[in-house]
């Protein structure tokens, strides 16, 4: 009874192990590739952000400047000035940070103590109509044209932070995203978009 054996010549085989190293290659580089995109679109988030965040601070160093001018002017608002003094320091108070953007009932707080200062600037700067001396201060005025610039960079930048958790949801929603993300033990997770109200969208009108 014969036998036969199969033996592999060392070109054959070293053909063979380049073969499936070509193989791993291939079909790694996909997912590299996701993984990087991943990143980018993760670090493209925080850029935003930091965005968003920049111009609310320009927002913040506007109140105290705006608070001291109506105070010369307008004695008795001092209600409305006190409630845009605690609003400022509510909206401050609150940062979000890591996982924070992936917690819906944090960016809420967060949302809402943004939302609550720009209301009550808003009614702040109803002021000026009812204080003839007020209305006429150029520093008022300018102040009034500075936070109305703010606040449609605000506005801006806050679109352009969604736009980019979109993509970022996008492409970890994605198939090759989701084997990406639970091969390397889940680093990824969904950010949290900005759901502001109808009333936040507008920026506060300015009366001259």
């Amino acid at each position: 009874m014969n036998h036969s054996t199969t033996t592999w010549s060392l070109p054959r085989a070293l053909s063979f192990l380049l073969f499936v190293v070509g193989l791993v290659g291939v079909v790694s580089l996909p997912g590299c590739q996701s993984y990087d995109q991943l990143v980018e679109k993760d670090e493209l988030c925080g850029q935003r952000w930091a965005d968003y965040e920049a111009q609310l601070q320009r927002r913040y160093d506007l109140v105290p400047n705006l608070v001291s001018v109506v105070k010369g002017s307008a004695k008795h608002e001092a209600e409305t000035l006190t409630k845009v003094t605690e609003a400022r320091a509510s909206a401050t108070q609150i940062k979000l940070t890591g996982d924070d953007f992936t917690d819906p009932a944090k960016m809420a707080a967060f949302q809402k103590a943004q939302e609550g200062l720009k209301g009550s600037l808003s009614r702040l700067l109803v002021a000026n109509e009812q204080y003839p001396d007020l209305k006429a201060n150029q520093s008022f005025r300018d102040l009034q044209v500075q936070l109305e610039g703010t606040e449609n960079r605000i506005l801006r930048s806050r679109e352009q932070y969604n736009e980019a958790v979109k993509q970022y949801n996008s492409e970890l929603k994605k198939i090759r995203g989701q084997a990406i993300n639970k091969a390397t033990g889940k680093p990824f997770k969904e950010r949290v978009y900005f759901t502001a109200s109808a009333e936040s969208q507008a920026a506060p009108k300015v009366a001259f």
